[in-house]
């Protein structure tokens, strides 16, 4: 299966969800070239942003694990190519 580039935002609302988050990522951590991780202290909320290099299956299996964890918003675009 072919490779695709994207960016996966992530928006981390509820703080109790970050351990397996950050679990989750450590296991997928072969397919992220770069993250980047901002603390929303005023709103008690984080952003993080992934870059990601992966096929379509892997992307969405990172993706779709995260979607699940309690207040943990989720949102991925991929290139075409």
């Amino acid at each position: 299966m072919e490779k695709r580039i994207g960016v996966i935002g992530i928006v981390v609302e509820n703080m109790d969800s970050t351990k397996r988050l950050n679990a989750i990522l450590h296991e997928h951590a072969d397919i992220i070239l770069g993250r980047l991780g901002v603390p929303y202290r005023e709103r008690k909320i984080s952003v993080i942003s992934l870059i990601v290099e992966g096929t379509t299956d892997q992307i969405g299996a990172l993706t779709g694990k995260l979607g699940n964890l309690p207040g943990i918003n989720v949102k991925s675009a991929l290139s075409r190519i």
